[in-house]
């Protein structure tokens, strides 16, 4: 405890990280300040007991940031950049030449982000369309004009677009990840809400429930930020070398795997995947074609977020998501390359294949119990809420998941940049 408060202050004393902080909170500000603009024509009243009724949007409001249930000019939140983003990279792996982009250091990145935004935009107008449909039908909103219409949906592109530009402001002049960071700010910005509301149906007889719930999320913090921590160390030897008329001594390292190499991206993944179709079922429940509105009412039913089959497919997403993150984010076989490359090699292992092989081996190992973990850590709230009886506790489990894993990715980032400073008085 008393290390993490020397990191804060240490985190205002210096300059750069001083300045980055600063600037990551203005830009919470002025997010939050977008959160309370809301749209023209919306009845907020009649929107609010919608969502009320209707646990589904509200858990769509948690990672909307807050600004779904106000209706901002930001409603739509980050949903259709994540989804582009998951599609982006899933092409990725399917066609060469994207592959051979993403390789590409800088330039690539840069091309990739490029094709992530042009994506964002027929899905940020379909999405648009699909929510204006479904108030509509609920009465929340007035018939517009063509004219209005055109001015609601550019809108709501308008305001997801700012919302990616704030991430990427915070990724390049800020602390952390932006898009996480945003997503984790309006969570944190939704907890009071939540509370609240548990506490209005808060009764006597479910106190003891509320304190098992208080014990379980402890657990749940310390096993994520325990599996989140966790690293498997792989020795790494390196043999004598003799250049010119020196010998240069073996080194011995270690390379670490962590147990989540993905982080909280798998989560956020799955959370965008498994509400698409309750969302498409909300779209398209009073259609005046029966069949249509048949389907859509078996989807809406399906994958309720307190139903058996949301949760199994939201565990199955998030494993599926842990692995393949872990294989974008960690290459066996240039990490088998690099280290035959400098002459290093791992005891009892072969270079070249031998190495990529056994690397790939503790890799799935490993992210096996990471990836079952988070399915798990997921899908946990609702058996707890269904124990408890507290509805609201569904919303909180995701939510922890994300601010904890979130949080602990900034301090990593904050020590990463403290220790950078003391190496450099060495230097200087």
């Amino acid at each position: 405890m008393n290390e993490s408060i020397s990191k804060l202050k240490l985190l205002f004393k210096d300059p750069n990280l001083k300045q980055k902080t600063l600037f990551t909170l203005l830009i919470f500000l002025v997010f939050r300040i977008f959160a309370f603009l809301p749209v023209p024509a919306i009845n907020l009243g009649r929107l609010r007991v919608l969502f009320a009724q209707n646990q589904f949007l509200t858990l769509l409001d948690i990672f909307s940031g807050g600004t779904l249930i106000n209706f901002s000019v930001m409603a739509l939140g980050l949903n259709p950049y994540i989804n582009a983003s998951i599609i982006i990279q899933l092409l990725t792996m399917v066609f060469p030449k994207l592959e051979e982009l993403a390789k590409e250091g800088e330039y690539g990145r840069f091309k990739i982000n490029q094709y992530t935004r042009f994506l964002t935009l027929p899905l940020t107008l379909v999405q648009t369309i699909g929510i204006y449909f479904l108030l509509k039908n609920q009465k929340i909103i007035i018939n517009l004009s063509l004219l209005e219409l055109f001015s609601f949906v550019a809108t709501m592109v308008a305001g997801t677009f700012i919302l990616i530009w704030f991430g990427e402001l915070i990724s390049e002049f800020g602390l952390g990840n932006g898009i996480s960071l945003l997503i984790f700010v309006g969570i944190i910005g939704r907890l009071p809400i939540v509370i609240a509301r548990t506490a209005f149906i808060l009764t006597p007889e479910m106190i003891f429930n509320v304190i098992i719930f208080l014990i379980l999320a402890i657990l749940v913090i310390a096993s994520v930020v325990f599996i989140n921590e966790a690293v498997r160390k792989i020795p790494v030897y390196y043999a004598k070398r003799i250049k010119g008329n020196r010998v240069y001594q073996g080194a011995t390292n270690f390379l670490p795997l962590k147990l989540n190499q993905a982080g909280v991206i798998p989560i956020i993944f799955a959370v965008s995947f498994v509400l698409f179709p309750q969302l498409i079922g909300n779209f398209f429940l009073y259609s005046k074609t029966k069949l249509v509105a048949k389907i859509a009412s078996f989807l809406v039913k399906f994958f309720s977020p307190t139903g058996f089959f949301y949760n199994f497919f939201y565990f199955i997403l998030v494993v599926g998501f842990t692995f393949f993150y872990t294989i974008i984010v960690f290459n066996p076989q240039k990490i088998a390359e690099e280290i035959q490359k400098y002459g290093g090699f791992i005891p009892g292992i072969r270079p070249g294949l031998a190495t990529k092989e056994y690397l790939e081996k503790i890799l799935y190992r490993i992210t096996s119990v990471g990836a079952i973990f988070l399915g798990i850590i997921a899908i946990l709230p609702v058996l707890v809420s269904k124990i408890t009886t507290i509805p609201n506790l569904v919303i909180g489990g995701t939510g922890i998941l994300i601010v904890v894993s979130v949080v602990l990715e900034t301090f990593k980032m904050i020590e990463a940049h403290l220790a950078m400073k003391s190496y450099d008085k060495f230097i200087k």
